[in-house]
């Protein structure tokens, strides 16, 4: 499954038993509809979680723009007040950045269409994450347009 949304926080890499580690993300995702002649939106939050590669991690900031690939899962659990709730996980298998942050830089400059692939298998597009090694390979970067694309 793929899914594609905003990073809600900066991720987290925690050490699990041993040598195990796991970064931990979560994503927002925007969708809208039309009901009874009114647009609706509608914010749907995953929990993310990433296995392969924890030198991902200090390319995933909060405002970031990410398309994941893996499997989704449900948490349910009995709140304090007793009340059932429930939370969307995300197995992640493949992380792409589509977008970074402004980061507010004068001269529009940056990392603009930049892609950094991690997977676990050869052959994606952009540049394979092994190991703790992060490569990034630009793609088209639109230089020269300004504000809203033409689209």
């Amino acid at each position: 499954m793929e899914i594609t949304g905003r990073l809600t926080a900066d991720a987290m890499v925690k050490a699990i038993s041993g040598e195990r580690k796991v970064v931990n993300f979560s994503i927002a995702i925007n969708d809208s509809y039309r009901s009874g002649g009114e647009q609706k939106k509608i914010t749907t939050y995953f929990d993310c979680s990433y296995w392969l590669n924890t030198g991902i991690a200090e390319y995933l900031k909060k405002g970031g723009w990410v398309q994941l690939y893996g499997r989704v899962g449900v948490n349910a659990y009995i709140n304090g007040g007793g009340e059932a709730k429930a939370s969307l996980t995300f197995h992640t298998t493949e992380v792409k950045l589509l977008g970074a942050v402004a980061t507010g830089d004068s001269n529009g400059s940056g990392d603009k269409g930049n892609t950094i692939s991690s997977r676990n298998t050869n052959g994606s597009a952009g540049a394979n994450v092994k190991g703790e090694d992060v490569q990034v390979e630009p793609t088209d970067t639109f230089d020269g347009l300004e504000g809203d694309l033409p689209f």
